[in-house]
């Protein structure tokens, strides 16, 4: 999928054309003998491993003398989740249909044509939600707080409702041990989609209703991919952006060395440390070149990589007057020439995007999200290591 960039759909026809992936795909599905000695290796897949698995691809490369570690690139992006861009009424939406559609699941489980005290609101919920989406400026001043506490009232009713519905069906029971266990998993669910509900009205009345500020970390930017974060990095064709950021560390050759899934919005220099702690590890050293863009320039980060054994510090400086030995390093050859190989770290990202599909994840959850990241780093790797065996075998030849 990463190598080709294929969605589900042509990943299962191509399975179904190719010979070679249906033998792939049938030894790996057959269950595992106990005591076998490959069973440490049929472990549950989680960001942890993947990050170790590239940590050693990346040691096989030096290993293979491929990479050296002496120079190193960073810099941050962010991969979208995939949700629908986040507003107030649309999350309540969301949220009221969510939870009536699965109030109408575990009615149908327990054989019931409706579950007595719970009322389908959507019709009410969605015509509100589309009159607060096609008002005007001048409908807005007069009708906005109106109509929210409209929809903030009917989606207090479905919730409600909803918990009622799980306290009068709690001693109920399926046909048999199968769909009862269809219901546990279905209750768990609802009351996951009515805490995130909560969340959501709480929000609005705040934000709308009260005029409060709420702080970005208190925020639910959507109820199927709750971990999302709001991601401001002062782009001008992309302001805001929904998802998560990512550092990046790259070495000379094309080799991912490092990948983070970050937590909020971070400030960029506070990478810079933690960056060069380690490529220590990795590689026994400091790189001779560290290169950034100015979103990572700090004085205390400029020492930091002096101290470190960095011979070329090419972190340009951020705002402010330039002092004449600054302003001189900056125009110097060597530093002209380590912001040149910055620069390629952007085209690094760019084939994560278009060529591994990392642009947007389609995938559910956080961890999910981790794995997503993972292995098309791992892709671009494993691509980029059979790309330079070919070459140094090439030039063998070349030389034979």
């Amino acid at each position: 999928m990463r190598v080709k960039d294929f969605d589900y759909r042509e990943l299962r026809e191509r399975i179904a054309d190719g010979y070679t992936l249906r033998q792939f795909t049938d030894f790996y599905s057959q269950p595992v003998p106990k005591h076998d000695a490959f069973q440490r290796a049929f472990v549950r897949l989680t960001p942890e491993t993947l990050n170790v698995v590239n940590d050693m691809l990346v040691q096989l490369a030096v290993a293979l003398g491929l990479e050296d570690g002496k120079k190193l690139r960073v810099d941050t992006t962010v991969v979208e989740t995939d949700i629908h861009h986040p507003t107030d009424n649309t999350l309540i939406w969301d949220a009221v249909r969510v939870v009536t559609r699965l109030i109408g699941r575990l009615a149908e489980l327990l054989e019931r044509r409706r579950i007595k005290g719970f009322r389908d609101r959507t019709r009410s919920a969605r015509r509100r939600m589309y009159e607060i989406q096609r008002m005007t400026t001048a409908q807005r001043r007069d009708h906005l707080i109106g109509k929210y506490r409209e929809l903030i009232g009917i989606a207090q009713e479905v919730v409600e409702g909803a918990r009622l519905a799980l306290e009068k069906t709690r001693k109920a029971r399926g046909k048999d041990i199968i769909t009862d266990i269809a219901i546990g998993e279905l209750r768990k669910e609802i009351e996951h989609y009515c805490g995130l509900a909560d969340r959501v009205i709480d929000q609005a009345r705040r934000r709308v209703l009260g005029g409060e500020q709420v702080p970005n970390a208190e925020k639910v930017y959507s109820i199927f991919e709750p971990h999302t974060d709001l991601i401001k990095r002062g782009k001008v064709r992309t302001p805001v952006e929904f998802g998560h950021k990512i550092f990046l560390a790259e070495s000379a050759v094309g080799l991912i060395t490092q990948y983070h899934v970050l937590k909020g919005n971070p400030s960029d220099e506070s990478h810079v440390g933690p960056s060069l702690e380690r490529h220590k590890q990795s590689f026994g050293r400091a790189p001779e070149l560290y290169g950034s863009d100015r979103g990572f320039f700090s004085e205390e980060n400029v020492t930091l990589c002096e101290q470190s054994g960095v011979k070329t510090v090419c972190l340009p400086q951020r705002g402010g007057a330039k002092t004449p030995e600054r302003e001189a390093f900056e125009k110097s050859r060597d530093f002209k020439k380590g912001q040149r190989f910055r620069a390629g770290i952007e085209g690094r990202i760019s084939v994560l995007f278009r060529g591994r599909g990392m642009k947007r994840c389609r995938a559910e959850g956080l961890e999910r999200f981790e794995l997503f990241v993972g292995a098309a780093v791992l892709t671009n790797n494993l691509m980029k290591i059979a790309d330079l065996l070919i070459k140094r075998s090439a030039r063998k030849r070349r030389a034979a």
